[in-house]
């Protein structure tokens, strides 16, 4: 398996390179050079996580690692889980909850970034190279990214946060975490701000030593996608009895979305892909009004969501809309966010097949929280109760529907105080959290004061 930019410009590359390199030369996302197909019947046959994992991730390593390296891999990757098998299923009615939660950092981000974390470290321990971790966080990425990198000494992780717009229990995953390998940034701007910062970096890439290497953590990096399909499959695994399924993937970024894409597009059987946003709807208005256009951040209940363009949707536009035609989808994202991309109305139209998107507003969210804690006594977090939204009112329908539940509640504890819910329930992530010392490093969101200090600690 060989891969390609979405631009056109980068291709004929092997998976080591593009997990070393995250975004293409060309300023376009890596994509396989096709879609590997997957045995339903091997999957259904599986009694784990792991054991299914398995089936996928070598479908995407060859190029780089063999059979049994990617398996020796996979079997040492996932750690620290407090699920017996990473992934908790709650049902209510047609509607199955998929517990995302239950690793390290309580966040479903812990599947993806663990996974390219090992794969990091094997081709450092190969080539005998150092490298740095620069990413932005919403929310959750930052603290997966830091858990899963803290325990190799070849990686030095500098994550940048939003000042504000965030949960203080998320800020403080990330900055009580006592490792000289760990630096957690503290911008004064928005999420958008500290993603500009990380891709001008990527850009400039002026402040590595020699041969050592720049890793991107977000999901632009395709080995997390890699992470996310695995889940996708274990639903399929634990729930294909009710037939096929549609899936509600509450999202900012797009890339828990284009996962369940690409699982689609490797052969797992769904209906329907709802993609649910809170008030920032880039998203929505594109499935709704065929209008993707930039808008400022606004905060949310949902903080992880707050983001104004979503990184992942590229991919989505170039194999799923424009069939993989690289100029046509160089032209748009070269030119994006100063011009708005919007289809001609047929290709448009061509998100009817397989696409549905929801629109969920605080005071909604809040609704969904009480509703499904009174009726079943279950607490759902912010981003989880978003996604619920379209899954409680179609499954209504006869419609069997599976929402990811991306984070614990307890990451969220105002919310629920605001709403009289107790969270009983603390996961080892969370413990003792406010009793740690923070270490955060406050800046403007300037390029050189984030590079100096990076230059100071390298």
């Amino acid at each position: 398996m060989l891969y390609h930019s979405t631009r056109g410009k980068d291709s004929d590359k092997d998976f080591a390179s593009i997990l070393m390199q995250g975004l293409a030369e060309d300023g376009g996302l890596f994509m396989p050079d096709y879609w590997p197909q997957v045995d339903l019947d091997e999957i259904k046959s599986k009694t784990s996580f792991v054991d299914i994992a398995k089936c996928i991730v070598p479908l995407f390593t060859s190029s780089s690692f063999s059979h049994d390296e990617t398996i020796g891999i996979v079997e040492s990757t996932w750690h620290d889980f407090e699920h017996q098998d990473l992934i908790g299923i709650k049902e209510f009615n047609s509607v199955a909850i998929l517990e995302l939660f239950h690793g390290p950092t309580a966040a479903f981000k812990d599947f993806g970034l663990q996974l390219a974390a090992a794969f990091f470290n094997q081709v450092l321990e190969s080539e005998n190279k150092t490298a740095i971790v620069l990413g932005a966080t919403s929310g959750d990425t930052g603290s997966a990214a830091i858990d899963a990198c803290r325990s190799y000494d070849r990686i030095k992780s500098f994550i940048m946060l939003p000042n504000g717009n965030m949960s203080e229990v998320q800020r403080r995953q990330m900055s009580t975490i006592k490792a000289s390998n760990v630096f957690a940034l503290r911008i004064n701007g928005t999420f958008d701000d500290c993603q500009d910062l990380v891709k001008l970096a990527f850009k400039k890439r002026d402040f590595l030593n020699t041969d050592q290497y720049l890793l991107a953590v977000n999901s632009i990096n395709w080995t997390r996608i890699i992470g996310q399909i695995c889940y996708y499959f274990y639903a399929y695994n634990q729930l294909h009895n009710k037939g096929n399924i549609n899936f509600s993937i509450p999202t900012g970024n797009f890339g828990n979305v284009f996962a369940c894409y690409s699982a689609h597009k490797m052969g797992l059987p769904i209906n329907k892909i709802s993609v649910a946003v809170n008030n920032n709807d880039i998203l929505h208005r594109f499935f709704s009004d065929n209008d993707y256009s930039k808008q400022i951040v606004h905060e949310t209940v949902s903080p992880s969501m707050d983001i104004s363009v979503a990184s992942n949707f590229e991919r989505l536009i170039y194999d799923f809309f424009l069939d993989r035609d690289s100029a046509k989808c160089a032209a748009m994202f070269d030119n994006f966010p100063a011009n708005p991309i919007e289809l001609n109305s047929k290709t448009w139209q061509k998100k009817e097949k397989l696409f549905s998107s929801s629109k969920v507003n605080d005071l909604d969210t809040k609704k969904i929280i009480q509703e499904i804690h009174q009726s079943y006594g279950y607490i759902l977090d912010p981003h989880t109760a978003v996604a619920a939204s379209e899954a409680l009112r179609k499954s209504d329908q006869g419609n069997p529907y599976v929402v990811l539940s991306t984070a614990h509640p307890a990451k969220f504890p105002k919310i629920y105080e605001e709403l009289g819910i107790e969270i009983n329930f603390l996961p080892a992530a969370l413990k003792g959290l406010f009793q740690k010392e923070e270490s955060l490093h406050t800046f403007d969101a300037d390029y050189n004061q984030i590079i100096n200090f990076i230059n100071l600690n390298n």
